[in-house]
């Protein structure tokens, strides 16, 4: 492991940029940018509410995680064939490798389609090949979870699983995202065990805007592997000892919650004080076209914001690689790939 030190504090910007990293919590369809918005609007012949890609970014201030959504499903409703996902996701796999991301394991809500009537095999099949054809472009590692919209009931989100199961060998987990708020865990209780039964990866959005107690269902009931955002976790030192005993990585965003008004400055963000105490933190964009900030613009303002160290800079790195469900021989060769970057900076 790298401390960081015999690296001058001035290189970490260009350090932070270059250092290879997983992004584990990113909704591909948050990564839409305006400009594809508008150009698959224009080639599906799809009416927008805005008159300009400008207006539409204007639109982009929100106050809560609702006001987001809202905004997140209206943009949604231009992808309808097959090639419109698989554009989306390229666009996106091109940036994170740019960024030197080279394992992303990447959110799709299949609910926010199908309910248009998007047939589920457009949706995974266009994702899914954009995958493969970054992999062979880049050699970034990419893959697929799915994510069940809880505002929506555990029966809709039966009903989505049977769909994707036929894709099964295209997806590697799935996962629980949108309103947080009166949604607990629990709700989704069977469709969690179905899903462990499959033999597919658990993660869940907890612990964003609600409180503690979800984190803590999220665990015992889901029986998740990994924490989405989990920021109020610090909030609950019994929840925070269990987190670091049991090595549950947390996926925070610090740009999205900075954005969303979990915080109110990105100088009062915990991330620093979760990695002291030990646990599996790492960094990542959740939104990017809609939080101003890919997964490096996440890193450097964030460290900009908080001071944190080159050492810190390493284990969140590290930690990228630890919490990503990757094979045990890919996850060595990020992180030779990591200590190899880190040594030709001293």
């Amino acid at each position: 492991m790298h401390t960081g030190q015999g690296i001058p504090r001035e290189r970490l910007p260009q350090l932070l940029a270059r250092m290879p990293k997983a992004e584990l919590h990113i909704h591909i369809e948050g990564s839409l940018e305006p400009e594809l918005i508008f150009r698959l609007a224009q080639r599906n012949g799809v009416a927008l509410p805005y008159a300009s890609v400008e207006e539409l970014r204007k639109a982009y201030a929100f106050s809560n995680l609702q006001s987001f959504l809202d905004i997140y499903y209206a943009g949604a409703s231009v992808l309808i064939t097959e090639q419109d996902f698989h554009d989306m996701a390229q666009a996106y796999l091109r940036r994170a490798a740019a960024d030197n991301v080279v394992h992303a394991e990447i959110f799709f809500d299949p609910q926010t389609h199908t309910a248009r009537g998007v047939g589920m095999d457009t949706v995974i099949n266009g994702l899914h090949r954009a995958c493969a054809e970054a992999q062979a472009e880049s050699g970034i590692t990419a893959s697929l979870i799915l994510c069940f919209l809880r505002h929506l009931s555990e029966e809709e989100a039966f009903e989505t699983l049977e769909q994707a199961l036929p894709h099964r060998d295209k997806f590697i987990g799935v996962g629980l995202d949108s309103s947080e708020v009166g949604h607990p865990p629990e709700k989704f209780a069977k469709v969690f065990a179905r899903c462990r039964e499959l033999g597919l990866h658990l993660v869940a959005h907890a612990g964003e805007e609600g409180p503690p107690a979800y984190v803590w269902t999220a665990l015992d009931l889901l029986k998740v592997e990994r924490i989405d955002h989990g920021v109020q976790s610090i909030k609950d030192p019994a929840l925070m000892a269990r987190l670091v005993k049991d090595r549950i990585p947390l996926t925070v965003c610090p740009l999205s919650n900075l954005k969303l008004c979990v915080f109110p400055k990105l100088e009062e963000h915990n991330i620093g004080r979760l990695l002291e105490a030990g646990i599996v933190a790492t960094i990542n964009s959740d939104d990017p076209a809609y939080f101003g900030g890919y997964l490096n613009d996440n890193f450097l303002q964030t460290f900009a914001a908080t001071g944190l160290t080159l050492q810190q800079a390493y284990q969140l790195a590290a930690n990228s690689f630890e919490a990503s469900f990757a094979d045990a021989s890919v996850k060595r060769r990020y992180n030779d790939l990591l200590d190899e970057t880190f040594a030709s900076f001293e």
